[in-house]
């Protein structure tokens, strides 16, 4: 009888999971397709600059940085917190296209969280403490991040739940350990912690995860 609930409830992990609304874009599908390729080429190069900050800059240094004019960086956003905030949110929603992504229809739970946040702490990755910093000065930014955080926690909970009716593991308050899991890559990836930590946000958001996880197991043997 277990198996036959397990087997029901696997099969079915990705039309669960689609059922969950992800976060609202501020850079549009339609817009988004519009792009050029100059224009992608540009949001690339905006990355790479914002990671050494981008609190100081102008959007007149800015476009000498990128080497364009002030009229195509405009044609992509008219101020800089808007370029701030197509940058955050193209990495966000690239990141956690893959992570979906890599989860398949038949992955027990336990396996599919695993699978999932580790691909999405990928957006901690390369986080400087620069740019984190600038970061926490543009409330819209930080809304953004929530907004995504939020649908991760969505998801993980989601997992939880079905690993707790297919008893992989015991009655937890899957609300409580859903956020601690989904937020441990952001929470990482905080200035004052980058500096603190021995190895990279990603590497150290993978570890806790994986301790989190053989926590979650111990209590259901």
């Amino acid at each position: 009888m277990k198996d036959a609930l397990l087997e029901q409830h696997t099969a079915s992990i990705d039309s669960y999971l689609k059922e969950i609304r992800p976060p609202k874009m501020f850079l549009s599908k339609q817009k988004e397709t519009e792009l050029t390729e100059r224009q992608r080429n540009l949001l690339s190069g905006l990355g790479k600059l914002f990671n050494g900050g981008f609190a100081n800059l102008t959007m007149a240094e800015i476009a000498k940085e990128l080497n364009c004019s002030l009229r195509t960086l405009y044609s992509l956003a008219p101020s800089k917190e808007q370029l701030v905030l197509i940058v955050i949110e193209r990495n966000l929603w690239a990141r956690g296209r893959t992570a979906m992504s890599a989860i398949s229809p038949n992955m027990q739970p336990l396996k599919a969280i695993r699978t999932y946040l580790q691909a999405a702490n990928v957006a901690a990755a390369n986080t400087t403490e620069a740019f984190a910093r600038d970061l926490q000065t543009v409330p819209s930014a930080q809304k953004l991040i929530e907004d995504h955080n939020s649908y991760l926690i969505s998801i993980t909970r989601r997992l939880l739940d079905i690993a707790i009716e297919n008893g992989e593991i015991g009655n937890v308050d899957t609300a409580a350990i859903a956020r601690l899991m989904a937020g441990i890559g952001r929470d990482f990836s905080r200035p004052e912690v980058i500096g603190s930590l021995r190895s990279s946000p990603k590497e150290a958001a993978d570890e806790a995860l994986d301790l989190i996880l053989a926590g979650l197991t111990s209590q259901s043997e």
